[in-house]
């Protein structure tokens, strides 16, 4: 699996990141930084908490990072979440908490997989 294809399987747009960090080298770089942040997990805890302050911040961090590296998919789950939150609605945005759960392991999947064809 090349990044090309990587993008594809977890509907994101290689050739718009591609074009705004120039090189491969750097798209696959924060690529794989992304599998390290903490953001979802954080999103996690500040739902299961109540904390929808703290939700909303988080969602919002998931958000700009699938902008910055056009994971689309991803992005628009977790805009549709930051909106909900912005607008004071934390029953709407949980309820897209199983849609931005399929869309980030999808992410990670994908990339944990890219990076495994990478290593033979």
């Amino acid at each position: 699996m090349d990044l090309r294809e990587c993008y594809i399987s977890f509907g994101g747009d290689y050739d718009e990141v591609l074009g705004r960090l120039q090189r491969e080298q750097t798209v696959k770089k924060f690529v794989c930084k992304f599998l390290d942040d903490k953001s979802f997990l954080m999103l996690e805890e500040a739902i299961g908490n109540k904390d929808y302050e703290e939700a909303l911040r988080a969602v919002h961090t998931i958000k700009g990072i699938c902008q910055n590296l056009s994971f689309t998919r991803l992005y628009e789950s977790s805009s549709l979440m930051t909106k909900a939150f912005k607008e004071g609605d934390p029953e709407r945005a949980i309820a897209g908490m199983p849609q931005l759960s399929n869309d980030y392991y999808k992410v990670v999947n994908t990339v944990k997989e890219y990076i495994q064809s990478e290593e033979k």
